[in-house]
């Protein structure tokens, strides 16, 4: 397929490389950060269950995991127009303190053998906590990334957000496996838990010093300077919906089939691994080690990639991957450590085509003045309603029939979504994403144009 042919008019604003380099590094510690504080919960929910839920168990620790992604859809309604209307920055660096808080306080909490149900209160609050900041962080991270990043370059420069995301997951079952297998089990049930949530902290204090020395990104500045940012959060909130609805329900079904990909792959298999597959607990978490490191060699891969070929056809192929291999990958799984890891490695291989894609895609669907709002809000609403859930409901799934594919069978029927919804999704692969006009349609093209001709 031939490359696609980049925006004409107006001429993208030259970004320094080490200011570059800053930008991807801010983006992609505040995301590691927000995902590594999920993995550890993920990864740790046997432990929480003992220790929080000692009559309902794992179903109460997944319930508490999918409550945090309640609040992701409010966080993104509140911290996407405040984006959009005070800048990135600001937004991103608020986000980055309440999550790594959240995390850290998770690791001082009394248990329920200390202070009964108020062990439950309190884990419930931070989950909040944590959710309500999320919904702000990931749809800003990502703006921020595809602001900053050149046209051409913004797949594969984007990746690194990704790479975030699957350095925060690995880092977290890392320090996991490596705690356990230092302290034992039995230890690790009593208080090695709380280990990997304090390391938590200094992580999203990294990455907001950061993240505090950067200028806001070079598209929302040109947006200040030309008076077009939103007068207020209410007004942005209220264009976006009036003018954009389409858009967010095409992003909501891209995420939805994502979502349930991804936190079936990165956070459920490690139970899936022991609770089913009959896997030790250390087994599973070298498993999920090894799995990730392939799918870190290939998110850059796949970022160029879509650079040259487009997003489109790299979510599509993913999607039909995964509708093709899921069932027979997962048959893998069961048969042992070395044909699980690499039924586990070729699933997520097949993913990192959408995962690599997220931070070059999503933004790209809406126009600069309500970008930040537009991607937090559909991405949270969804990921609220298909990402928080698919730990229980898989777990469900496999209790409800008795069958251990049923997670293949969940992630099929969402690649199904998938493919649907970016039927309707425009190709942005090396457009401008400057102005006020949906990118890569003729009104932006249009748009840039009047500008380049005004001299912007």
């Amino acid at each position: 397929m031939a490359e696609p042919s980049p925006s004409a008019g107006a001429a993208e604003r030259e970004v320094d490389p080490g200011t570059l380099r800053k930008a991807i590094t801010g983006s992609a510690i505040g995301n590691a950060t927000e995902w590594y504080d999920y993995g550890v919960y993920a990864y740790v929910a046997v432990e929480i269950a003992d220790n929080f839920f000692p009559e309902t168990g794992l179903v109460g620790t997944f319930l508490v995991f999918a409550v945090s992604f309640v609040l992701r859809p409010l966080g993104g309604i509140f911290w996407g127009p405040l984006g959009d209307r005070i800048g990135r920055q600001r937004v991103l660096a608020m986000t980055i303190l309440l999550m790594a808080a959240a995390t850290f306080l998770v690791g001082v909490l009394p248990t329920y053998d200390q202070v009964g149900v108020w062990a439950i209160v309190l884990l419930v609050a931070l989950r909040v906590v944590q959710g309500f900041s999320t919904g702000g962080e990931y749809g800003g991270a990502a703006t921020f990334m595809a602001e900053y990043a050149p046209d051409k370059k913004r797949g594969f420069l984007g990746s690194f957000l990704e790479f975030g995301t699957i350095c925060g997951f690995t880092l977290a079952i890392a320090i996991v496996f490596v705690t356990e297998s230092l302290i034992g089990a039995e230890a690790m049930t009593d208080w090695g838990w709380r280990i990997p949530f304090l390391i938590g902290g200094p992580i999203g204090l990294i990455g907001l010093y950061v993240r505090l020395k950067l200028e806001d990104t070079p598209v929302f500045r040109e947006l200040e300077e030309q008076e077009a940012v939103e007068s207020s959060a209410g007004s942005a909130l209220k264009d976006l919906f009036a003018n954009f609805w389409p858009t967010i329900l095409v992003l909501m079904g891209l995420v939805a089939a994502l979502n349930i990909a991804n936190y079936t792959l990165l956070a459920y298999m490690p139970t899936y691994l022991t609770e089913t597959a009959g896997f030790s607990s250390t087994d599973a978490d070298l498993l999920v080690i090894f799995g990730q490191v392939a799918m870190l060699v290939f998110i850059p891969m796949a970022g160029a990639l879509s650079d040259r070929i487009g997003r489109k056809p790299m979510w599509a192929g993913s999607f039909i991957g995964l509708i093709v291999l899921s069932v027979p990958m997962f048959m893998l799984i069961s048969q042992g450590f070395w044909p699980a890891l690499v039924g586990f490695a070729v699933l997520g291989i097949v993913y990192v085509a959408q995962l690599a894609t997220i931070s070059a895609t999503f933004p790209a669907m809406f126009p600069s003045h309500v970008r930040y709002g537009g991607m937090a809000i559909g991405y949270n609403i969804s990921t609220a309603l298909f990402g928080g859930t698919a730990l229980y409901v898989n777990d469900a799934l496999i209790s409800a029939t008795g069958s251990n594919l049923m997670p293949a069978y969940y992630m099929i029927l969402a690649s199904v979504v998938g493919l649907i919804s970016i039927r309707f999704a425009v190709e942005t692969a090396g457009c401008s994403i400057r102005g006020t006009e949906i990118p890569g349609t003729p009104e932006s093209e249009a748009e840039l144009a009047e500008m380049a001709a005004k001299g912007g």
